[in-house]
């Protein structure tokens, strides 16, 4: 599969996860985080299925288009590795939703990001909480289920919070 037919599944994927988790959640009460603003695609996309929704932005640095980016006290700039527990102690158990686009090229290094960010996601999930990621995590606290059947085998996972 070429690069871009790569990127095109994962995007897909990444539509219907996210169209999935705002569904089944609907009416249920919490914020939603977002992993990797990125350029702002997803947290725009984000914001349009889940406008009654704070979400809470964690990157290293903003990088997006202007009109996607998120107001400055729901955004949390730096490493993951300190801003997570960061917003863990601020916030608490706030989020229904986490999305995150944590991969890369490298599938070692993605895993080894992974491995570390996965523990980091529980203090900031309500129980039952979903979380829709491109990179599987191995979490004792988060309950792997299927993502929906339109979803490639392995290119995207869901979990749901413990």
């Amino acid at each position: 599969m070429s690069r871009l037919d790569s990127a095109i599944a994962r995007l897909k994927a990444q539509r219907v996860c996210l169209g999935f988790a705002a569904a089944e959640l609907q009416g249920q009460p919490g914020s939603a985080l977002e992993l990797g603003l990125g350029n702002g695609r997803t947290y725009d996309h984000m914001r349009g299925l889940m406008p009654e929704r704070r979400i809470y932005v964690f990157d290293r640095r903003i990088a997006a288009h202007e009109d996607t980016i998120p107001p400055e006290e729901f955004t949390y700039l730096g490493e993951m590795t300190e801003t997570l527990p960061r917003a863990a102690r601020e916030l608490g158990a706030v989020a229904i939703f986490v999305h995150a686009d944590i991969g890369g090229g490298n599938q070692e290094k993605s895993n080894r990001n992974a491995a570390v960010i996965g523990p980091l996601l529980p203090p900031l999930l309500l129980p039952g909480g979903l979380v829709a990621v491109d990179q599987e995590l191995n979490c004792t606290e988060l309950q792997p289920i299927s993502p929906p059947e339109e979803v490639p085998d392995r290119r995207y996972f869901m979990y749901r919070r413990i």
